[in-house]
């Protein structure tokens, strides 16, 4: 791979990152929006879905403009909406004014995700394509785990709103650097060819180290038809409820982890800059996880690897949910569950780019995601409600972490390229 492809691979594991602290920025923020406003675990539950609900609506449509008009002007126009949400979170005053600009944040991640998936994907070679989506995918622990330790720091002296002023600055940073760095995808432009399309192509081909080609490629009436409605037509129908449902289910476990973590450990008698930490080892081992998975991609079938893993992550969120009020055991079962709960997630992401071709690789992924996002809506939600009706953690966890190796079940009856390959050996 040449300078700028890894160059290009590294953005998008920073943009993941971004990803991963702003989702988690209300998290870190929650036991001192509970205190200062005094609302409850379910109306907790109910704010801390919010940006969810904005990524699945961004994931699904803004998937789609990516495969329409590139992948370099979405992720320009996410980081925009991502840095003015989070600034304008700081000016609530009561949770509907917070949930309405969560719901405007989520809109610029769900967009995100879509497309620095396909960037990733398109910017790798093929024998390190699982690989780049994989570490492009751990930028959500790797900001969750230093977002974390800033927002550690900044709780001891000041309130919550100093974790959204932190995110909205870092995310304005990295407009400049995108806008300079990351030219469009040359399959994008190849597949789609707009005014110029051969020019651009060759200047990223120049800075890749490649000769310059003479000529678009030739595309048939056939291609030429093909739209990003694709997904719900012929094979890809299939492909598409399956990585969704999967998604869906694993998710709602994730998310369940990730979400509530801060507030059980406060609950368990630590102060929130502790709980913070806790949080912290919990993506430690979502990025050792989504690392070491990536490195085993190399060698082993993605699709085996992940199934393993959604077991392994109703395994361990089982054990969380039999956690004492012991700080380090805590950390420990939280490390491992995350290590387990990532690496699927980070599986799941290099399934999606291998299943869905060019033409309809963020549309699919925005689709999948986005409506597998519900699931990470409701598991706050879920959660808050089961805890405010009387549930103790145990039970809790199991009901929650069940949702992962139902996700296992269902990806085990998807069909991808290297299936059929395999078959037919």
């Amino acid at each position: 791979m040449s300078r700028l492809q890894v160059v290009v691979v590294g953005l998008t594991i920073l943009l993941n990152a971004l990803d991963g602290f702003d989702v988690l920025s209300i998290s870190f923020a929650s036991p001192g929006i509970m205190r200062e406003w005094g609302i409850n675990r379910a109306a907790l539950g109910i704010v801390l879905s919010m940006e969810l609900i904005g990524m699945a609506i961004g994931s699904i449509f803004l998937g789609g403009v990516a495969d329409k008009i590139g992948r370099r002007p979405t992720v320009l126009g996410c980081l925009v909406v991502m840095a003015g949400g989070m600034y304008a979170a700081t000016t609530a005053t009561d949770v509907y004014t917070l949930s309405a600009w969560r719901i405007v944040t989520g809109l610029g991640i769900g967009g995100m995700l879509a497309a620095i998936n396909a960037v990733a994907a398109e910017f790798s070679n093929a024998r390190r394509r699982h690989l780049s989506i994989s570490l492009m995918a751990i930028g959500y622990p790797l900001g969750a785990v230093f977002g974390g330790m800033v927002a550690r720091e900044l709780l001891k002296d000041n309130d919550w709103r100093a974790v959204f002023y932190f995110g909205s600055a870092v995310t304005a940073v990295l407009i400049p650097v995108v806008y300079v760095l990351v030219p469009e995808s040359v399959h994008w432009l190849a597949r789609k060819q707009p005014s110029g399309a051969l020019e651009r192509i060759n200047a990223t081909l120049s800075k890749m180290g490649h000769a310059a080609v003479a000529a678009l490629p030739t595309m048939s009436a056939e291609v030429k038809g093909q739209s990003v409605g694709d997904i719900f037509t012929g094979t890809l129908r299939r492909t598409t409820i399956l990585v969704t449902l999967a998604y869906f289910l694993h998710i709602t476990t994730f998310y369940y982890i990730l979400k509530w973590i801060p507030e059980i450990v406060v609950r368990f008698g630590f102060d929130p800059s502790t709980a913070a930490g806790v949080l912290v080892w919990t993506n430690v081992g979502g990025a050792t996880g989504g690392a070491l998975f990536g490195l085993l991609t190399l060698r082993y079938n993605v699709k085996a690897l992940t199934i393993a893993m959604l077991v392994l992550s109703t395994i361990a969120v089982t054990i969380f949910g039999t956690s004492s009020a012991d700080l380090q055991q805590l950390s420990i079962v939280s490390a491992i569950a995350g290590f387990c709960a990532n690496a699927g997630i980070v599986g799941l992401y290099a399934i999606l780019a291998q299943a869905f071709p060019t033409h309809v690789r963020a549309s699919g992924t925005g689709f999948a995601v986005g409506v597998g996002r519900g699931g990470s809506v409701i598991a706050p939600i879920i959660a808050g409600f089961l805890f405010e009706g009387g549930l103790a953690l145990p039970l809790v966890s199991l009901a929650l972490g069940t949702c992962s190796v139902l996700g296992a079940i269902a990806l085990y009856f998807l069909r991808l390229d290297s299936d059929r390959v395999a078959a037919a050996r």
